[in-house]
């Protein structure tokens, strides 16, 4: 009889059958550890806003709270903030250009100031972040306000202003 050199057909049968095993096991664990992820991400990124949105306030005392997310940053070009700091209103250059687009770690990152009719400054505002597909990018959704609470929507639904932000449960 000849020697045998190599594997049979059954062994790497075997071996590719243990492989799919393995993988059938692990990348549902690394699916929801990427998605643990991305909501630790957002979670910093509403803190990062409700910061930003303090600085802007005390920056710009005769605006109030910024208007938009754009205002906080680069206003979508980032050779305006390449100088150093920003004077102008528009482009406070407070928050990364990354945040300030509004989409970041599969999130949907939104801030949006409320103006009040009578002094004309924006004296409150919101901050939602929501999954860019529910489930996938991440499961929950996130808002703050003035009062730079962080609450969470376990279902990923958005806030729609801030008392039905501030209904949902706080994070602890």
């Amino acid at each position: 009889m000849r020697k045998q050199k190599g594997f049979s057909l059954i062994e790497l049968l075997i071996v590719v059958a243990i492989i799919l095993i393995i993988a059938a096991i692990a990348i549902p664990n690394l699916l929801r550890s990427r998605m643990a992820a991305n909501e630790a991400s957002a979670v910093g990124s509403v803190r990062s806003i409700n910061t930003a949105e303090v600085t802007y306030a005390s920056t710009y005392p005769d605006v109030g709270f910024s208007p938009d997310l754009k205002s906080l940053g680069d206003n979508g070009t980032a050779t305006n903030c390449a100088a150093g700091k920003s004077t102008d209103k528009t482009y406070a250059c407070i928050i990364d250009s990354v945040l300030a687009s509004g989409a970041k770690s599969g999130y949907t990152v939104a801030a949006n100031g409320t103006q009040d009719a009578t002094s004309k400054l924006y004296t409150t505002y919101l901050v939602t972040a929501i999954p860019q597909k529910v489930g996938t990018t991440g499961q929950r959704s996130f808002c703050s306000d003035q009062s730079g609470v962080i609450f969470n929507d376990p279902t990923g639904a958005i806030a729609a202003d801030d008392t039905a932000c501030t209904a949902l449960k706080a994070l602890q």
